[in-house]
C-alpha cells in the first residue's frame, strides 16, 4: 500500500510539473557579457518578439550580464531560464551542477563545422607577427569564464611559447569581455589580445563571424591596422542550454524553434549570433566533456 501511495504522488507531482512548463507566462533569456549592454538588446529584441509570438509568453525577459558569470550564477540559481554559452561557461555550470541544464543545440559553421577559434590579435605597427615575438609584452584575456577569451589561450599558448602566460609575457589582465579586451589591443593597452573567430573567411572582413567581426560591422575597429599572431586548435562552438527545471517538453518546443530560426528569419539569427553562420544542430552534453577537464584540471570549476 505505502508502495502505491508514493508512486502516485510521484506521478502527480510529475503532472504538476508538466503543468507548470504548460503554464510558462515568462520566459528569461541570459545574454553574456562581452560586448556592450545597448548592443546585446538590440540583437536579441527580434529572438524576444519570436518567442512571444510562438509560444505565448506574457513577457520575454532579457538579461544582459555584466559579465559571464552573471549567466552563469542564474542559470545555476533558476532565475534564468534560458541562454547561450560558451563551452568554458558551460563547463563552470556542469561542474557545479550537472543537473542545472541541457545543451540542446550549437551553432554550425558555413563549412559545416562546429567548432571555432581563439585567435590572438595585435596592432601592426607594434612589430608583433607570431606569438613569440610577444614575449615580454602585455596579453589581455575577455573574460575568467570565456572559452576562447581565457581558458583556450591559458593552456594552449604555453604549447607555442614554451612558458606558462604569467611567465612568458610581462604582464596579462582582463579586460571585461571580448569587445573591451579587443578594443585594448587596438587602443595601445596591451599588446595582444585573445579573441573568438570562426577563422574562416577574410581576415579583412574580420573572418566570418566572432567579436572581430562584430567590431569590424560596427567600424569600432580597422582590420587593416591589425594582423592575427595567434590561432588556437578548434574550439566546440558553446551550447544553447535549457533550464532543466522546465522540463523536456520545454526542451524539445525550443530545439524546434531555434532549428527554424536561421530559416524563418534569417536577420535575426545573425543578429544573435554575430555573424555568418549555416545554422544551429543537435548537441549532448558529452560534446563538451573535453572542455571540462581542461576546465577541471586549468581553473576548477
Amino acid at each position: 500500500m505505502l508502495k502505491k501511495t508514493l508512486l502516485a504522488a510521484t506521478a502527480l507531482l510529475a503532472l504538476a510539473g508538466g503543468a507548470a512548463a504548460q503554464d510558462l507566462k515568462e520566459f528569461r533569456v541570459g545574454i553574456l557579457g562581452g560586448e556592450n549592454e545597448t548592443d546585446r538588446l538590440r540583437n536579441y529584441a527580434c529572438l524576444s518578439d519570436h518567442l512571444k509570438k510562438e509560444f505565448g509568453f506574457e513577457k520575454v525577459s532579457l538579461f544582459p550580464a555584466a559579465d559571464y558569470d552573471g549567466v552563469i550564477q542564474g542559470l545555476l540559481g533558476g532565475t534564468l531560464d534560458f541562454a547561450e554559452l560558451g563551452a568554458s561557461g558551460y563547463a563552470a555550470v556542469a561542474i557545479k551542477d550537472p543537473k542545472a541544464v541541457t545543451p540542446i543545440l550549437t551553432t554550425q559553421q558555413e563549412d559545416g563545422s562546429t567548432g571555432y577559434y581563439s585567435i590572438g590579435l595585435a596592432l601592426k605597427s607594434s612589430g608583433i607577427k607570431t606569438i613569440k615575438d610577444a614575449k615580454g609584452k602585455k596579453l589581455g584575456y575577455a573574460d575568467p569564464d570565456s572559452t576562447s577569451g581565457y581558458l583556450v589561450p591559458l593552456t594552449q599558448i604555453p604549447k607555442d611559447t614554451g612558458m606558462p602566460n604569467d611567465k612568458f609575457f610581462a604582464s596579462t589582465q582582463f579586460n571585461g569581455g571580448h569587445e573591451n579586451n579587443l578594443l585594448a589591443a587596438y587602443d595601445g593597452k596591451v599588446d595582444v589580445a585573445v579573441d573568438d573567430s570562426s577563422g574562416l573567411g577574410d581576415f579583412k572582413d574580420g573572418y566570418t563571424s566572432g567579436t572581430f567581426r562584430k567590431e569590424v560591422d560596427k567600424g569600432a575597429v580597422d582590420p587593416n591596422k591589425l594582423v592575427e599572431v595567434w590561432r588556437s586548435p578548434l574550439i566546440p562552438n558553446g551550447p544553447l542550454v535549457v533550464r532543466n527545471a522546465l522540463g523536456s517538453e520545454w526542451q524539445t518546443k525550443l530545439t524546434d524553434f531555434f532549428l527554424k530560426l536561421p530559416t524563418a528569419d534569417a536577420k535575426c539569427f545573425s543578429a544573435i549570433e554575430g555573424g555568418a553562420f549555416k545554422g544551429y544542430v543537435k548537441v549532448k552534453p558529452d560534446f563538451y566533456n573535453a572542455v571540462i577537464e581542461v576546465r577541471k584540471a586549468a581553473i576548477g570549476g
